[in-house]
């Protein structure tokens, strides 16, 4: 699937303004080669002690409105008391 825009590079005089008015901001600068290897290390969320797995599942149409009627954060919820259920069957 390929997307229907195109790209337009800037020309060579924009391309210059651009580069011109990033050296003139005081809000920043161009990072030294060390600055930029800490920052490629540190790439997306701290990896969790026990991550989520991703599945494919079916569930009662009135199970999921319940949750999501409890507006964002449904699938935390609808977690949560799987997890209560786990934890009390195995008490």
């Amino acid at each position: 699937m390929s997307s229907k825009r195109k790209l337009i590079m800037p020309t060579p005089e924009e391309d210059a303004a651009i580069n011109r008015g990033i050296a003139a901001d005081p809000d920043t600068y161009e990072l030294g080669a060390e600055e930029f290897k800490q920052l490629k290390k540190r790439g997306g969320r701290p990896r969790l002690a026990s991550p989520k797995v991703a599945v494919t599942i079916r569930y009662d149409k009135a199970v999921i409105d319940a949750f999501k009627a409890g507006g964002p954060g449904w699938q935390t919820r609808m977690n949560e008391v799987l997890k209560k259920a786990v934890a009390r069957k195995h008490a």
